[in-house]
């Protein structure tokens, strides 16, 4: 199988910023080991800050946009994988110091590539994608330090996300209960749909200022950061733990020791990129049998092409969005 000399990709550009499907070649691209040919990507809220230019996402200029991709070995000089291979990677690395997935051929360092679990298609690879995956990677450092449903309810903010929703789909699965914290009141049903047991709205929550306030959950998944983390670290319930992977409401966080001292809670940073390859590999094992979300159909919402891009990424940076958008870049239906 042979790359052509020129394919399609969604390329971002500094000074002054522009971002745009063009044509590019193989040498274009960032070295790797496994060249592949794309057939699924999709959109998380950090390819929306790159493609718009409203986040420092990119270290160097110009890359293809793209945090996560599938799709199937073309040339590989590493012996772990060999043409026809279906095979995924996210994040690491991609759409901030390499090419990312937004492009029909994709080049890719082969530590970071995953073989498709024979359980999944490439499609819901990428349904699930860096979103799912950042949830998954939340449940396992919960458990690792005794995070364990008979604790009590996890709550989880900005529930109608990607990360937020497939949270809700992916802890139900290892038999938590699910409490979403949304400032979309009108997405509560949806929300119920995927398992969550109460919805609470944003903009009613009162998170108190004393240093502990009554304890309410077990646990958290947090999106936001800023003053909902702050305010989560008084509300959480003896040797409970917070994971944190977003920040979206600010990179501040105001607290105090207490929660940490006197209810023994810990706080969990989640760094989904840099993950160590044994940990990438099992957690999509787990994500392709006991942890595989049950409701993909309602957590994807949409399915774009290269040149739609900027429309999602306007209608996501704007607060529009829900749920996941898949980019259908050579991909059939699996």
């Amino acid at each position: 199988m042979s790359v052509p000399e020129r394919f399609r990709a969604f390329r971002i550009h500094a000074s002054p910023h522009r971002a745009a499907v063009e044509d590019i070649g193989l040498a274009d691209l960032n070295s790797g080991e496994v060249t592949i040919r794309v057939a699924w990507s999709s959109v998380n809220y950090k390819d929306a800050l790159a493609g718009t230019g409203q986040g420092k996402i990119l270290r160097q200029f110009p890359l293809v946009g793209g945090i996560d991709v599938a799709g199937y070995v073309v040339e590989s000089r590493d012996p772990r994988f060999r043409e026809g291979d279906a095979v995924l990677t996210t994040g690491s690395g991609l759409s901030e110091t390499r090419d990312g997935g937004f492009s029909e051929y994709a080049r890719l360092d082969a530590e970071w590539v995953v073989p498709l679990p024979p359980n999944l298609s490439l499609r819901e690879a990428m349904s699930i994608g860096t979103a799912g995956f950042t949830a998954a990677l939340c449940l396992w450092r919960m458990q690792t330090i005794g995070q364990k449903p008979e604790l009590g309810p996890i709550v989880v903010t900005g529930a109608t996300g990607g990360v937020g929703m497939l949270a809700i789909d992916i802890f139900t699965r290892a038999g938590f209960e699910m409490h979403a914290i949304t400032g979309k009141p009108d997405q509560f049903e949806s929300l119920i749909a995927l398992g969550a047991r109460q919805c609470v709205a944003r903009s009613g929550l009162y998170l108190g200022m004393r240093p502990l306030e009554s304890a309410t959950w077990a646990g958290a998944v947090d999106n936001v950061g800023g003053d909902l983390l702050s305010g989560l670290t008084r509300m959480i319930k003896p040797w409970g733990s917070i994971a944190s992977c977003g920040m979206a409401g600010g990179i501040e966080l105001h607290t105090t020791v207490m929660p940490f001292i006197i209810r023994g809670i810990s706080l969990l940073g989640i760094n989904s990129s840099g993950t160590p390859y044994a940990v990438r590999t099992d957690l999509w094992q787990r994500l392709a049998q006991e942890w595989r979300p049950r409701h993909l159909d309602k957590i994807v919402t949409r399915e774009a092409t290269l040149d739609e891009l900027p429309q999602v990424f306007a209608t996501l940076v704007a607060g529009g969005a829900s749920g996941r958008t898949l980019v259908r870049i050579g991909g059939d239906s699996t």
